[in-house]
């Protein structure tokens, strides 16, 4: 019972074995119709990336996570300092016109 399923369930030198194998067969049809027809380069190159993505997607979500953590990261920073710049910067304009208001303001005679 044991034998039979390690025998259905693919090892991973095999599966990476097949997935050399599809990469280069793939490339070789690529290469050969690039040299009959150029304009048919964008179409494989869609196919090629619909062919590896379920594959690779997995291994792929694995080392993008850090990368997108430090970006999501880094991008709440930048903007915690950018509102920290403009409400800085909110309230120097906000004094300077509250300066030139007084300075400005006409004195208004008493009657005496």
């Amino acid at each position: 019972m044991v034998k039979a399923e390690e025998e259905a369930s693919p090892q991973a030198g095999e599966e990476s074995r097949d997935f050399l194998v599809d990469a280069a067969t793939v490339g070789v049809i690529c290469v050969g119709a690039a040299l009959f027809e150029a304009a048919l380069i964008p179409g494989m190159i869609i196919g090629v990336a619909a062919m590896l993505v379920p594959r690779a997607l997995p291994r792929l979500g694995d080392a993008v996570e850090p990368a997108f953590r430090g970006a999501v990261r880094g991008a709440y920073k930048v903007g915690q300092k950018a509102r920290y710049i403009v409400s800085e910067a909110e309230e120097q304009i906000r004094d300077v016109i509250a300066e030139e208001t007084a300075v400005s303001k006409p004195e208004v005679p008493r009657a005496a």
